[in-house]
């Protein structure tokens, strides 16, 4: 059986742009519209998901996805830098924002660390690997960094090496617990008939 799962990144937010840590706030207006304009860009899928939070939700509803949260796909919990901008935390805590983007076991914010996320996001990927059809699920971007070290067998000290842009589909595909990815993709409007 080849278990297929396409992780989307949510589109734009004013969170993103600002670099700031996720605060829970919506998705911009211009990210909005850009998620519309993507509706149907999507393959059929068997099961469409989200991780909880607000900006990927909004994203999946925007694309027209009837999709479920799951808990295993939130963010990372950055404890008391959530809301606060990299800037800000990097001049009030510099060897605590160091420790955290060189040790992936760090969590100096007094939430999860990079290892655990990757962790809980592996869980979730080698359950996702035993289901038949295919699985969208719009995915905060480091669930999606989580999922590439996953699948990949990558250490998880590469996971700030990876870049991913709103509104890109990151496709796995495997089986018996083997992925091949296709990474990048933007999120096109479909073409008319």
């Amino acid at each position: 059986m080849t278990s297929r799962v396409l992780l989307v990144s949510p589109a734009m937010s004013a969170s993103l742009r600002q670099a700031r840590f996720d605060d829970g706030g919506s998705i911009d207006e211009s990210g909005a519209a850009r998620a519309r304009s993507a509706a149907g860009a999507l393959p059929s899928a068997a099961r469409a998901l989200t991780s909880p939070g607000a900006r990927c939700r909004e994203t999946a509803a925007a694309l027209g996805l009837d999709a479920m949260p799951v808990a295993e796909l939130a963010g990372l919990d950055v404890g008391r830098w959530r809301g606060r901008t990299l800037e800000e935390v990097g001049a009030a805590e510099p060897e605590a924002v160091g420790r955290w983007l060189t040790d992936p076991a760090s969590a100096p914010h007094g939430g999860e660390s990079v290892r655990d996320l990757c962790a809980r996001v592996a869980g979730w990927l080698a359950d996702a690997q035993k289901l038949e059809g295919r699985t969208v699920a719009v995915a905060e971007p480091e669930v999606v960094r989580a999922a590439v070290v996953d699948a990949l067998g990558l250490p998880d000290a590469v996971f700030w090496r990876l870049d991913v842009p709103p509104l890109t589909v990151t496709a796995l595909g495997g089986r018996a617990g083997r992925w091949n990815l296709r990474l990048g993709c933007p999120l096109a409007p479909p073409e008319a008939d």
